[in-house]
């Protein structure tokens, strides 16, 4: 899916317009535990992405996958991004309301993963809604266990990137092991009322992209649907591309994809008929 990008610092100063906190180590751990100061690695104002209408997406520091295919190595660790404090960024979410409002947008909070940071992000979205400003998640739902249900309770998205259907390339993508995004994902589809939710794929030829394999991750969409009719009301089949290549090079880290190409689109067509025809709106 294209975007149209409003603005984004995440290139060249990734938090311009965002007070940096300098506090001693002991007041900043302390303040992380509580959800007053969060490690933040960049924040970007975007539309077609990351949820509807035109939002203001905020990309956390840590996560604890190592995928293949990350386009974002440089958010990993949460030692590398920058301090700042609930109160800063959510001072800067009020001045976008209107923009919110007229666009049917709101927030996002990706990374990294954001529940690596739990209480931070809990602050933050009680503030959103308290702003009455429609709010989202974009997670692995790896760590979906660190959500609290009054959490959940102020998320009205979920964007959950599924790496894959079988647990031994889930393991091979993401180092990591697949049940707790599929336990993740029927809790939200258990509770009553919400959050909706959008599953990712990525598509990577030669990886994920085996018949089988996409055919488990449409069976699991489906599935939240049976739990709860309109828990998953999209689709996203994201093409593998090259794009964090480069951040990969700088950060002196081997690049296992870098002979990968991106899917062709007869190939990624026909992961998108998979979820088709298990009755999901895919695109």
């Amino acid at each position: 899916m294209a975007a149209t990008l409003i603005r984004s610092d995440s290139i060249t100063a990734p938090l311009a317009g965002l007070e940096v906190t300098e506090w001693e180590r002991h007041e900043r751990l302390a303040a992380m535990r509580e959800g007053r100061l969060g490690s933040v690695h960049s924040w970007e104002l975007v539309t077609a992405v990351d949820g509807p209408g035109t939002r203001l997406t905020t990309f956390l520091s840590g996560c604890p996958l190592q995928c293949l295919y990350c386009h974002n190595p440089d958010t990993l660790a949460m030692k590398d991004g920058k301090p700042v404090t609930s109160d800063e960024l959510l001072t800067r979410i009020a001045r976008y309301r209107g923009v919110f409002a007229a666009t049917g947008g709101g927030i996002t909070l990706s990374g990294g993963e954001v529940l690596m940071q739990p209480a931070f992000a809990a602050r933050i979205l009680r503030g959103a809604k308290e702003m009455g400003i429609h709010t989202t998640i974009d997670t692995s739902g790896f760590l979906g266990a660190a959500a609290t249900d009054a959490m959940l309770d102020d998320i009205d998205l979920v964007l959950l990137d599924v790496k894959s259907g079988d647990p031994d390339i889930y393991r091979e993508v993401t180092g990591r092991e697949l049940e707790p995004t599929l336990t993740f994902g029927r809790r939200l589809a258990e509770r009553e009322g919400g959050p909706e939710v959008w599953v990712r794929y990525v598509l990577v030829p030669d990886l994920t992209d085996g018949v089988d394999n996409v055919e488990r991750v449409a069976e699991y969409a489906a599935s939240l649907n049976d739990i709860r009719p309109g828990t998953v009301t999209r689709v996203e089949v994201l093409p593998f591309h090259q794009m964090g290549r480069d951040k990969w090079a700088a950060l002196g880290r081997e690049y296992h994809l870098e002979d990968t190409q991106p899917p062709t689109p007869e190939l990624t067509e026909r992961v998108r008929e998979q979820f088709r025809a298990h009755g999901l709106q895919t695109y």
